[in-house]
């Protein structure tokens, strides 16, 4: 089969079950949250549809909606109004096809996967914005311009969050980034210094700024706007846009998990032997790190879900104040201590853990400078540069 036909065919296959997973996630999270918030309230939530634990009652709620009418507003503009939903999910879902699952499981493995997926992700207020322009309606343009407003802001503390990986692993690849944290858990990112210990609590209130969750979810604000952007949706299309809010969670989740997490790489190296032996052993590997991935992903879509049902909903000048005033200046200025902790070389835990391959007498380089952006094997220990020469398995 020629190559180009083959990398054709694979990105089809990829494609469409990445599709599965943004249909099938949001039908979990959906689920996920309305339990959670009845735990929250001391209610029981959805306990009939599917059985005792109502397993089935986002596929019945999903039924419904696509039995009512889609009908747009006598003042909106028709055509801007049905291709907000699509400009809306179609970002979040590109974001998935760069996001890896495992060692080399990826829809689309592109060696700028970094900032691949904080560009896309940038460009789903688009949808929103058109959403609340073509409504034809007040409130709905409300919420479009407080989303652009939010999301104007946010990206830029973002944006400094993410380039604290890419700098201290040398790479924008996020494969990469996930195989050089391969070992104990010490050498995930998040316990590389303090400062990517704070980044990643930065990152995650950004995060959720983002994909407009609460508290910062100003462009909805039901007690404020009636439904905000979305005021003027039914059916099919109304449903885009939650299809499109819950799998932008799972994909900045995802991506904090690869960045800080250690990606699809347990706390310890149980599946390391299994990989570097090949064939059958190494797809067993990467399927566990690939359920490893996911748990971490989910735990942080939870996370979020937790965060909803918690705090109440900040006024539009306390977001932005929260942005200008906290985020900004400590991102900036983790993205400085992270850089001066790894020129000036000083001790992280990772130093003080034996290397887990038997033979190894010496411990565990720390991270390393100058490192290249070639991919790693997620085997025993990755290959890192110190000190200028390259340490072997």
């Amino acid at each position: 089969m020629p190559a180009g036909v083959a990398y054709t065919l694979t990105a089809l296959i990829s494609a469409a079950l990445l599709l599965g997973v943004v249909g099938v996630g949001a039908l979990f999270f959906i689920w996920a949250e309305r339990k959670a918030a009845g735990r929250i309230q001391d209610r029981l939530g959805p306990t009939r549809t599917g059985g005792k634990f109502g397993w089935l009652q986002s596929l019945a709620d999903g039924i419904k909606l696509l039995t009512k009418e889609d009908i747009a507003p006598a003042d909106a503009d028709k055509t801007l109004f049905r291709l907000a939903p699509y400009v809306s999910l179609a970002p979040s879902y590109a974001a998935l096809l760069a996001l890896p699952f495992a060692d080399g499981w990826v829809g689309w493995e592109i060696n700028t996967a970094m900032f691949f997926l904080l560009a896309v992700l940038g460009l789903e207020v688009f949808g929103v914005i058109l959403a609340g322009y073509a409504s034809g309606s007040k409130w709905s343009l409300f919420g479009g311009m407080r989303q652009a407003a939010q999301v104007v802001s946010y990206e830029v503390p973002l944006g400094m969050c993410g380039v604290i990986p890419v700098f201290l692993c040398g790479t924008m690849s996020l494969t990469t980034i996930g195989n050089m944290q391969a070992g104990w858990f010490t050498n995930w990112l998040i316990f590389h210094d303090p400062f990517t210990f704070l980044v990643f609590w930065v990152y995650f209130t950004c995060a959720v700024a983002s994909v407009n969750r609460a508290p910062f979810d100003l462009a909805e604000a039901e007690s404020e706007l009636v439904a905000g952007f979305h005021t003027e949706y039914s059916g099919l299309r109304w449903s885009f846009f939650f299809m499109a809010e819950y799998n932008s969670m799972l994909v900045v989740s995802g991506l904090a998990a690869v960045a800080f997490f250690g990606g699809w790489n347990g706390p310890v190296p149980i599946f390391a032997s299994w990989k570097a032996a090949g064939g059958g052993w190494e797809i067993v590997a990467n399927l566990a790190g690939c359920i490893n991935f996911i748990m971490k992903a989910v735990l942080g879509v939870m996370l979020m879900i937790w965060v909803r049902w918690t705090l109440p909903r900040l006024r539009i000048d306390q977001v932005i104040t929260t942005c200008l005033k906290y985020c900004v200046p400590l991102a900036a200025f983790c993205f400085v201590g992270a850089l001066s902790w790894q020129l000036f070389d000083l001790p992280s835990p990772n130093d003080w853990v034996p290397a887990e391959r038997a033979g190894r007498a010496a411990v565990r380089e720390p991270w390393a400078r100058g490192t290249t952006g070639s991919t790693q094997s997620s085997a025993g220990t990755s290959a890192r540069l110190a000190q200028g020469s390259e340490v072997h398995r």
